[in-house]
């Protein structure tokens, strides 16, 4: 067998890498095969672990051992190989000596230009975080001055309603003081005239409105008289002891009011905006949605048809609710996406596990990995959390867009035209998450229209 070795030409023995006799070679998945040595200084170098050759990329755990049968055939190979001739022997150790110099400049200067290149991006990359970082600190520096704006704004607006409740409250107890200074007086004159009656010798006559002028006349001569129509009914006379009730609850109700206007105005003019640049593009799975619904060709628009259509059945399917999925799925970063309802009167929206239940019955929940906001039939919005949660939404939103934060663990809803803040769920994320469709029943054809996601997109 060493004879007939060394009859196979050495290109069969050589490392690509080292261009010398295999030591400890090893075979990786493509075919091809290098020293164990070499290939994991060319992995170390590049960063990536692909061929040097044919360069197929491998996974990151890729498995090495050396190739025992090709180092054996090597190390017969190194020790039965023919040799030169003794005249020749020095001419070709020297062109041998040339040729490896000039492979090892060659793979030097190689080397040289790689380091060069990784020393060049390390640098571009620190600049780049340097730059991201004073972007970080100006935004974190504005979002300070904004919140000291807003919260000192609703701080003396608070104050100022404080200073007007109190005000008022002190502006009627002195009107109720005033009027019952005035009423206590009234007593004390009664009082005294009903004293100087009871002091007069003889017996003190009550003479009644309706008491005719003779007896008036007999009466007079007879006692002294009081005159009933000039004493006031005291037992209609009363003093409030509570009334106060309610005004400070009215009160924080015009704060809380003037709050929500604070609050839809962020929304529209900073926070919203600022969310756009995460939009992604979605696209909806045909492959997920349930018979009974029709996804368009440009894969934007979904609608109810009222009629089963002939699909194949997958794992990935809805077959009992009317729901579809995106095709696209997230596990981490920011996500932004609108669709459009007004024509809408009944939907749902929002995000739910990849791994969610699609077969048979289930609880739309985020319990069970649904964090989605729906519209009922009857106009009513809700939160589908467990209980729902209704919401109150005026005006009617014509367009809903869907902000996921998955590194905060948020899925927020807003309505794109006014940018008023709808709802927000707060959870913590382990799954991809997928953007969820469900377009309703069709209602004898009120709520034929489709459910339809902004095509428009920007990268982030």
């Amino acid at each position: 067998m060493a004879s007939t070795i060394s009859l196979l030409d050495e290109k069969h023995f050589l490392c690509s890498l080292c261009r010398d006799i295999f030591t400890n070679p090893a075979t990786i998945p493509c075919g091809h095969s290098f020293c164990l040595s070499c290939l994991c200084r060319y992995w170390t170098r590049h960063q990536s672990k692909y061929c040097p050759n044919c360069k197929r990329v491998f996974p990151d755990k890729v498995d090495l051992c050396v190739n025992h049968i090709l180092a054996d055939v090597s190390t017969k190979y190194r020790t039965t190989r023919p040799q030169k001739p003794a005249d020749e022997e020095p001419v070709h150790h020297c062109i041998s000596l040339l040729s490896w110099w000039r492979r090892r400049l060659k793979m030097s200067l190689s080397q040289n230009v790689d380091i060069e290149q990784m020393i060049q991006e390390r640098l571009q990359k620190i600049e780049r975080l340097k730059h991201s970082l004073e972007l970080q600190k100006n935004s974190y520096l504005k979002e300070v001055r904004e919140s000291q704006k807003v919260f000192s704004a609703l701080v003396n607006a608070m104050e100022k309603s404080h200073k007007a409740v109190v005000s008022a409250i002190e502006k009627r107890q002195k009107e109720e003081e005033t009027r019952m200074k005035t009423l206590l007086e009234e007593l004390k004159d009664e009082v005294q005239e009903l004293r100087k009656v009871a002091a007069e010798p003889g017996s003190a006559v009550l003479v009644p409105i309706d008491q005719s002028e003779d007896t008036e006349e007999v009466v007079e001569n007879t006692a002294p008289t009081l005159c009933i129509s000039e004493m006031k009914d005291w037992s209609k006379v009363a003093l409030e002891t509570d009334p106060c009730v309610g005004v400070t609850r009215r009160a924080l109700s015009d704060i809380w009011e003037k709050i929500k206007v604070e609050v839809n105005r962020l929304t529209k003019s900073a926070e919203l905006k600022r969310l756009e640049k995460y939009t992604v593009d979605v696209n909806l799975s045909a492959k997920t949605a349930h018979p009974i619904l029709c996804v368009s060709d440009d894969q934007k628009q979904v609608r109810h048809t009222d009629k089963l259509r002939e699909v194949p059945d997958n794992p990935k399917r809805f077959d009992r609710v009317a729901n579809v999925l995106a095709k696209e799925s997230f596990s981490c970063g920011r996500c932004y996406w609108e669709v459009e309802v007004e024509e809408k009167v009944e939907w749902n929206l929002g995000v739910v596990r990849q791994s969610i239940n699609r077969k048979g019955k289930f609880t739309v929940c985020p319990a069970n990995g649904y964090w989605t906001l729906g519209l009922k039939t009857g106009g009513q919005y809700i939160a589908n959390t467990s209980p729902a949660t209704p919401l109150a939404l005026e005006p009617r939103p014509k367009k809903v867009a869907i902000f996921l934060d998955y590194t905060e663990g948020r899925v927020s809803f807003y309505s794109a035209e006014s940018g008023v803040h709808i709802y927000t769920f707060t959870d913590t994320f382990t799954d991809r998450l997928v953007p969820f469709f469900s377009p309703g029943r069709l209602h004898a054809g009120k709520n034929a229209a489709p459910l339809v996601i902004s095509s428009s997109f920007c990268s982030i």
